[in-house]
């Protein structure tokens, strides 16, 4: 079947050579695209998991007693979502890259502790961390106030209401508009071969480059492989939302 599919790519190379998808017939290059979507893939799966964690943590903290912690999300928010992820990336990368401390693994080359991989996770959880925040927020306003009253009545803390009574209801509510949100977080991750981030548009790009007839295979499989990436994100959000769904609540 593989000397099949890999035959079928070199007589269509023939036919339109417009159409050269080496990466289905050349071992070399299939191993660039193989290990630029695993990249992709675990670049999508800490962006969505960390970018979460921030939300909810900063959203607990908007309802903290101390204002000062409560300006420093509104501030956080405010940075983050009024510029550009593009440029985040690279103040993080060529900013902040420039005061990370390095290693020396090999006693002659020094590597910075936080690679280019690292810092794209941190800037893109961060960008969409900050929208997170937003959503989780509008989620935890829309917990009645009773519920809240009642678990304080309870003898229930301020940590414990948050996690065990409104976090659990909140986050149903903001299930759609999270999905949005981390669908849109997925797909910006192609920003990250501005540092050169070996993803799979990344890699793709520099077959284009030594194979100028790949260009509009390699792009037609990135764009069916954001198809696929996105699709198996909603159709997974979509059943989470409907198994955590409670009956007449947030409805």
């Amino acid at each position: 079947m593989i000397e099949f599919i890999r035959q079928f790519f070199l007589d269509l190379y023939e036919v339109a050579p417009r159409w050269n998808f080496i990466f289905f017939h050349d071992q070399t290059q299939w191993e660039r695209v193989v290990s630029g979507f695993w990249v992709t893939v675990q670049l999508s799966i800490a962006c969505v998991i960390f970018s979460v964690v921030i939300g909810v943590v900063g959203a607990w903290l908007q309802g903290s007693p101390l204002k000062i912690l409560r300006n420093c999300v509104q501030g956080y928010i405010q940075f983050f979502r009024n510029t550009p992820p593009f440029v985040q990336l690279l103040f993080f990368y060529f900013a902040l890259g420039q005061f990370t401390p390095t290693y020396s693994p090999d006693g002659w080359l020094e590597v910075p502790i936080i690679s280019n991989v690292g810092w794209a996770i941190i800037s893109l959880s961060f960008f969409a961390g900050a929208f997170n925040v937003e959503i989780f927020r509008a989620g935890i306003e829309a917990v009645p106030e009773s519920t809240q009253e009642a678990a304080e009545a309870l003898g229930f803390n301020r940590f414990q209401i948050y996690t065990r009574i409104v976090l659990p209801l909140a986050f149903r509510v903001s299930l759609p508009a999270l999905n949005n949100n981390l669908v849109n977080l997925v797909k910006t991750t192609t920003q990250a071969l501005a540092i050169a981030v070996p993803e799979l548009l990344y890699e793709m790009l520099g077959i284009w480059n030594d194979y100028p007839s790949a260009l509009y295979p390699a792009l037609t499989v990135v764009f069916f492989v954001y198809i696929g990436l996105v699709g198996i994100l909603v159709f997974s959000m979509h059943r989470w939302e409907r198994a955590m769904r409670i009956p007449g609540y947030g409805t």
